[in-house]
């Protein structure tokens, strides 16, 4: 008996404007794609949240499309600017956490390209089969995996990265109030920082919710050096949401408060 050939189970989220209209009409057509893709319509693609996202590959899809206007077209102006920018942040926090950011992906169609759409989700639907399933898929994801993609989630919900990917498109673009306008690159990498050191700490409360832990065995379990841990645990301690619980000989342990960040 041969195995059944897996199915990536795909999730679209197009734009109501132009990628929906270009799926509309590859159907019109009868442009012949698979039928792996379940189709979610939004009002603009600038508007999909990063958490929403990840929660997505947390319910158990393969993979992830957004579809949006092309560059210029945007119904909203600068929506896709915005698309484009939160794109680029999940799919950043996607390889801190270990999880392939090839799995999501960010296409341009407009509402004439019905052909385009079949010829996306093809290709889409072909290298998620060669991937393989998602190890958050099933009754039974990988819960070292499911960990590390819930602690991306918070990240993404920290105001200061969120307030950091809505003003990128105007301070490189605009300027800020002084009128200097930013380089691309250098707010590119003050998100990066940002990202990584919420991540971290995340990590740290996620590692402290069930028990005290000391710095040496934070470090170990994250894989981090202790340092930087430390660093971390000050700066957990200075937002009330780590405590010192106990100090074994001249170890201290530390422990999460509450519901962490």
């Amino acid at each position: 008996m041969t195995k059944d050939k897996f199915e990536p189970r795909i999730i679209g989220y197009l734009c109501n404007w132009c990628s929906y209209a270009g799926a509309d009409l590859a159907g019109v057509s009868r442009f012949q794609y698979p039928t792996n893709i379940r189709v979610i319509r939004m009002m603009c693609s600038g508007r999909l949240d990063p958490v929403v996202i990840l929660e997505t590959f947390i319910r158990g899809a393969d993979g992830v499309m957004v579809g949006g206007c092309h560059i210029g077209d945007c119904h909203y102006m600068d929506g896709n600017h915005h698309a484009q920018r939160k794109i680029w942040l999940t799919h950043a926090i996607m390889k801190r956490a270990g999880f392939d950011p090839a799995r999501l992906r960010l296409e341009w169609i407009s509402a004439s390209e019905g052909d385009r759409f079949a010829e996306v989700v093809s290709d889409l639907t072909d290298q998620l089969t060669k991937m393989g399933p998602s190890p958050l898929k099933g009754e039974k994801p990988d819960p070292e995996v499911l960990e590390r993609i819930r602690a991306a989630q918070r990240v993404v919900e920290d105001f200061r990265i969120r307030a950091l990917i809505s003003k990128e498109y105007k301070l490189t673009t605009e300027g800020n109030v002084y009128g200097e306008v930013l380089e691309e690159d250098y707010i590119k990498d003050t998100i990066l920082e940002a990202m990584d050191a919420e991540y971290t700490r995340n990590q740290i409360l996620m590692e402290t919710t069930d028990k005290a832990m000391s710095v040496k065995e934070i470090a170990s379990a994250i894989d981090v050096p202790s340092p930087a841990v430390l660093n971390h645990v000050v700066r957990l301690r200075q937002k009330n949401l780590l405590t010192l619980a106990s100090i074994d000989e001249t170890t201290p342990k530390y422990k999460a408060m509450g519901g962490g960040m």
